[in-house]
């Protein structure tokens, strides 16, 4: 995996940039039959997605098969690291990568601070109140309300939240108090139109109890090293053009007339963050059987309760 660091033109870090490779499948993955999606780690149902026939929102099933593929945090390390997202991303990127259960495949990825979710409380609403009502509730089903809730992207659990009163729910509160709470690690899936917590539910749950805005890193995909390429070489061209169009406009109007670079660079530097940053939708392979198999597997999963209804 090569990893570069994503900074601002003050030099400020924004976002760990990831290029994998050699890993064609994930063993967190996404499997869709026509409207039906499957998530599996390490061939295990996690959970089952129907969207509904308008496009208005998901019926979801969740077992209890997920497991975190980052190990436990340790507060030793928390403290270490309190304050310093950068150090963080580039360990969390090394445990997903390690781990045989993350949802990496061959592409590019970002792990950023910079959540969307970090921007959606319009109403300043405290932060208990905010985080709770962007959890997607249900278990083992639930449903997540596109209508509702268009482009809130919410946060669906992958396994019950713990209560307040959670043995490590209050360490984590303890950590949040004292600004060394380790972030959660959301990865955006674009299928299901929401973020699923991939670690970190009890830290989660420890800032919401402690009203806190809670430290996150957020995984998406990015475009492909060619696109990126493609991308960079139309952007510099458009920046050369810029450059010749001020060159001949002083060359009629004279010196007072700039160069045009406090013009230009910062949209080139703008542009090529975004080639490197912008979300893409997340990856989903077929699932064999198509959505006959995605019927059996539900039927064994949810012990025949006929979830969700034909339609």
């Amino acid at each position: 995996m090569r990893r570069t660091d994503i900074t601002r033109d003050d030099g400020t870090w924004t976002a760990l940039s990831l290029e994998v490779r050699s890993r064609t499948r994930p063993g967190l993955c996404l499997l869709s039959a026509e409207r039906r999606l499957l998530l599996t780690q390490l061939s295990r149902p996690v959970l089952l997605a129907a969207v509904d026939g308008d496009r208005c929102g998901v019926e979801f099933w969740r077992t209890d098969a997920y497991r975190p593929p980052l190990p436990p945090l340790r507060a030793e390390t928390a403290r270490a690291l309190a304050g310093h997202p950068d150090r963080w991303a580039h360990r969390f990127a090394q445990h997903l990568l390690d781990s045989p259960a993350g949802p990496l495949h061959d592409g590019c990825w970002l792990l950023s601070p910079e959540s969307p979710l970090l921007r959606w409380n319009h109403g300043r609403r405290p932060p208990h109140e905010y985080w709770n009502s962007m959890l997607v509730e249900g278990h083992p089903d639930g449903y997540i309300d596109w209508f509702v809730h268009s482009g809130s992207w919410e946060i669906l659990p992958l396994r019950p939240m713990p209560d307040a009163d959670d043995s490590r729910v209050k360490a984590y509160r303890k950590q949040a108090r004292d600004g060394t709470l380790p972030p959660v690690l959301l990865w955006w899936v674009s299928g299901l139109d929401c973020h699923l917590i991939l670690d970190g539910h009890a830290r989660l749950a420890a800032a919401i109890a402690e009203s806190l805005t809670p430290p996150l890193l957020h995984l998406h995909r990015t475009a492909p090293v060619d696109e990126v390429d493609e991308g960079t070489e139309r952007a510099v061209r458009l920046y050369e053009a810029e450059l010749a169009r001020f060159a001949e406009l002083r060359e009629r109007q004279g010196p007072a007339v700039p160069d045009g670079a406090a013009v230009a660079g910062p949209s080139l530097a703008r542009r090529l963050r975004e080639l490197r940053t912008e979300q893409r939708p997340t990856w989903a392979w077929p699932l064999p059987g198509g959505e006959t198999q995605w019927r059996r597997i539900a039927r064994e999963v949810t012990a025949d309760r006929r979830w969700p209804e034909d339609r």
